[in-house]
């Protein structure tokens, strides 16, 4: 995707996501090892962000990551989530597109059907294409799509085949992205989205700013006295929860 985007001589930011270990705490931040051939480009900019804990296939502070790369002025900023399940589909609020990779041999047409990741996609790209399976793969997605309900003026999410490892199929992600662009440029959908993830994203520090709130009250006398009530039996859970909450500032 870089290589394609840069031979238009476009500027390319990437924000590339790792999972943070939930026992060390560390994240080994690799993906941008694989872009080596991207690395002395000036006009490529690559970031790894951990998740620190963040669930959803994204960091917290990846929306305003975008937000200041797009204000000096990266006409693309690709965000490469961590690998995600079917709950997991955070960038799909982060995003103006949202691509999903899938691969021959993922899964049966029951698994196509199931909710989550599928429903989010905007692109799906079906990677390894000189693998068998390929037209099977697009086949399933092909029947989810037409089992889904599609307003008129709806997006039918396009599905490319590609071969990551040669550049094959790339253009075409490339210009199902700028389809999906123009689409959404029409009837206000655009600001429509941006709109709804600015909200979103206020939910989720405000979310953030209250679990900071709850550590800091387990750390107090209140929190042990409750608890142990609880184990006691004297009170709910529930319950507990509410007296401890009603003593956040």
């Amino acid at each position: 995707m870089v290589g394609a985007l840069r031979a238009s001589d476009a500027e390319v930011a990437v924000l590339a996501v790792d999972p943070t270990s939930p026992f060390s705490g560390g994240a080994i931040l690799g993906d941008r090892v694989r872009m080596q051939d991207h690395a002395l480009d000036a006009g490529v900019f690559i970031r790894s962000m951990a998740t620190r804990g963040h669930l959803g296939g994204l960091s917290l502070a990846t929306p305003q990551a975008i937000r200041v790369l797009d204000a000096v002025g990266f006409a693309w900023v690709l965000v490469e989530t961590v690998g995600v399940g079917q709950v997991e589909v955070e960038i799909a609020a982060a995003a103006d597109t949202t691509l999903v990779v899938v691969n021959p041999g993922w899964g049966d047409s029951v698994q196509a059907a199931k909710a989550g990741l599928l429903e989010i996609a905007d692109v799906f790209v079906v990677n390894k294409a000189d693998r068998p399976g390929v037209e099977e793969a697009s086949r399933d997605l092909e029947h989810m799509l037409d089992l889904a309900s599609v307003t008129e003026d709806g997006w039918r999410p396009r599905i490319v085949t590609t071969v990551a490892s040669t550049g094959s199929g790339i253009d075409g992600v490339v210009e199902a992205i700028s389809a999906h662009r123009a689409w959404l440029a029409q009837g206000g959908r655009l600001e429509a989205k941006r709109g709804s993830r600015l909200c979103d994203e206020l939910v989720g520090i405000l979310s953030e700013r209250v679990v900071e709130q709850v550590r800091g009250l387990r750390a107090g006398e209140d929190f042990a006295r409750v608890q142990a009530a609880v184990a006691a039996r004297e009170v709910d859970p529930w319950t507990a929860a509410d007296e401890l909450l009603s003593r956040l500032p």
